[in-house]
């Protein structure tokens, strides 16, 4: 591809950085990259130069770009809208990064539209994720790396979102000790389509109070305003941060900090884990004049708009937060929410759909990530018989898949043998004419196979991962 302008010799800190395969990127992938694109003006480079110790320097950095691409190549990812893969992001940098890194420099980078994707929401409905390219991804992650130091340290204490060092987790227990500490009403907060009503003029008013790098805000509104490709039409954003790129949570956690220092200088106790935000005040009047008073802060300072359909002020143990809910004692417990079980049942139903066809041992394998997954998040649990009650449905789903995989009445009788049940109560049991899911739950099989047999197996029992995990804490 020629080049005007610009000398096209890989240097020693990329070379260092990426891989040392080669091989030419496939054609679109980036359509800006062209012979007259390429070209950067004499003026603007001189102007960067002049000045060495701009935040851009920063993220253009050779250790700020090797970490980028670890945590981009490490995130994996699908494609943007240009459809290139992670594994394509190597060899397509090395070939143009001083292209990139001229255009970045002279602020004259422009970022390619996101692949629009849609994704089912936990209560019902879609979200719409934003794929930026992985091009796009480097360059944002980079930005990141650096902003996350001047921003993070002006965040509240009780934000807890997308933050080095915080957990959903300890958002969880910060919701607990208010409510023990007698705060036993919750305004519940729901923003409506908060990632897409986000005001950029509002956002970037808020990012300019600590960053002064002219090209580094130029980029953010630009990333802020990159066109949403969907059906192969780009359309052009005028609000909103899309979802899907690494700088999203942090924008969504600079705007919505300015709700945290408010809720602070009312004296509000409260907790915010992303747009998720619970206010724990005493008594429903409190609650409804806190939310009055919110919602006008919102719609006045922030244009952001209360979901007045699922925002409410009710008792924290009606409210569930975070996927988890608590009970009404004085000194609250933890539990596992209703909704967060259907879930997961539903999620293992999916994956044991095919489960007929296919070894056990493979099967049990298949399960046992999301198993694992789950235990270590729901290890705060204080309520074990939901639990015991998940792991016995998840072995009664493996039993009745392997009565489906013996099929005739003969085989069943032969294998209940095989596995230690006499022969009268096996042939009793085979021939009994129920169908598989209450031979499943029956005491026949849970005889022949019991727990101790799918611990040998291998099967993840979430109670027992998650009593584990508590005594290791």
């Amino acid at each position: 591809m020629p080049l005007v302008g610009v000398k096209v010799s890989l240097n020693t800190e990329m070379q260092k950085l990426l891989p040392e395969k080669t091989v030419t990127p496939s054609p679109g992938q980036n359509p800006r990259m062209t012979a007259d694109s390429a070209q950067v003006s004499t003026a603007s480079v001189t102007w960067t130069n002049a000045e060495p110790d701009m935040l851009m320097e920063r993220v253009l950095a050779p250790a700020n770009l090797r970490r980028a691409y670890q945590r981009v190549v490490s995130n994996k990812g699908a494609p943007g809208a240009d459809g290139m893969t992670v594994d394509q992001l190597a060899d397509y940098v090395k070939q143009y990064w001083p292209i990139l890194k001229a255009r970045l420099l002279a602020g004259e980078y422009h970022p390619q539209g996101v692949r629009a994707v849609d994704i089912p929401k936990p209560k019902g409905g879609t979200r719409q994720l934003g794929i930026p390219s992985v091009v796009d991804r480097l360059i944002q992650q980079a930005l990141l790396q650096q902003l996350t130091p001047i921003f993070d340290p002006l965040f509240s204490d009780y934000s807890y979102g997308f933050r080095p060092g915080r957990s959903a987790h300890q958002a969880i227990e910060t919701a607990r000790a208010h409510v023990a500490a007698g705060h036993r009403w919750c305004v519940e907060l729901d923003l409506e389509k908060f990632f897409d009503r986000v005001s950029h003029d509002v956002l970037m008013a808020y990012v300019q109070r600590q960053v002064e790098d002219r090209r580094v805000l130029a980029l953010i509104r630009r990333y802020l305003e990159a066109g949403v490709m969907s059906g192969g039409i780009a359309g052009r954003r005028q609000e909103g941060t899309p979802q899907g790129g690494p700088l999203s949570p942090l924008l969504s956690n600079i705007l919505l900090n300015e709700l945290d220092r408010e809720l602070e200088r009312r004296g509000h106790r409260f907790v915010r884990y992303a747009d998720d935000a619970n206010i724990y005040v005493r008594s429903q009047r409190a609650g409804a004049r806190v939310m009055a008073g919110v919602e006008r802060f919102l719609s006045q300072r922030l244009k952001l708009t209360l979901n007045g359909a699922k925002s409410r002020v009710a008792r924290p143990w009606v409210c569930d937060y975070l996927g988890y809910g608590m009970s009404w004692h004085q000194r609250p417990r933890l539990r596992v929410a209703t909704m967060s079980l259907s879930r997961l049942r539903d999620r293992l139903r999916e994956l044991l759909r095919g489960a007929r066809g296919r070894k056990m041992a493979s099967v049990i394998e298949r399960i046992n990530p999301v198993l694992r997954g789950w235990a270590g998040y729901f290890k705060l649990s204080q309520s074990k018989r939901p639990l015991e009650e998940l792991d016995g449905w998840v072995r009664r789903k493996l039993r009745c898949a392997i009565w489906r995989q013996w099929k005739r009445p003969s085989t069943r009788a032969r294998n209940l043998i095989r596995l230690g049940l006499s022969r009268h109560r096996a042939c009793i049991s085979a021939f009994n004419g129920r169908g598989p899911w209450w031979s499943s739950g029956a005491a026949h099989l849970n005889h022949v196979l019991p727990k101790k047999l799918w611990d040998r197996y291998g099967l993840v029992s979430i109670l027992d991962a998650i009593n584990r995990l508590n005594r290791i804490i």
